[in-house]
């Protein structure tokens, strides 16, 4: 499992909201200069977000973003899954059934089973606001 730059600047840009937006929204411009990502491929970004819920949007010349919700309410794995897709390292556990015709006699499935599992329990596990604040500290680095 790779994660793309959009998983990764995607991550980038809801810290930011959440460092910076608290009571505000945010312009896509201070984002795209504090990340060093371009404009045109945050609005891919924020399009995406937006289409999922996890963004508010204004606007105008106040316009900007902020986050839809509470930081402690998204997990990394939301954001990932939200930009990146199903996170199952095999093609048989994209789906909630398996298809697959082997499924009944393949002696790995279990493997991949157990490292879905593991993977998604950890990006579940880990809170935006806990990147922000990492140990009392706003300097959460990806």
């Amino acid at each position: 499992m790779k994660i793309s730059t959009r998983g990764r600047y995607a991550l980038r840009f809801m810290i930011d909201l959440a460092q910076n937006g608290k009571d505000s929204y945010v312009p896509l411009k201070d984002i795209s200069d504090r990340q060093g990502v371009s404009i045109k491929y945050l609005e891919q970004i924020t399009s995406l977000l937006s289409k999922f819920g996890l963004l508010l949007s204004i606007r105008g010349p106040q316009g900007g973003y902020r986050l839809a919700r509470d930081a402690s309410s998204y997990t990394v794995g939301e954001i990932l899954r939200t930009t990146e897709g199903n996170m199952a390292p095999v093609a048989c556990l994209e789906t909630p059934q398996n298809t697959c015709d082997r499924k009944n006699i393949c002696s790995t499935l279990k493997v991949w089973e157990g490292l879905y599992k593991v993977v998604n329990d950890y990006l579940d596990s880990i809170t935006l606001d806990q990147l922000v604040f990492e140990n009392g500290v706003n300097n959460y680095v990806i």
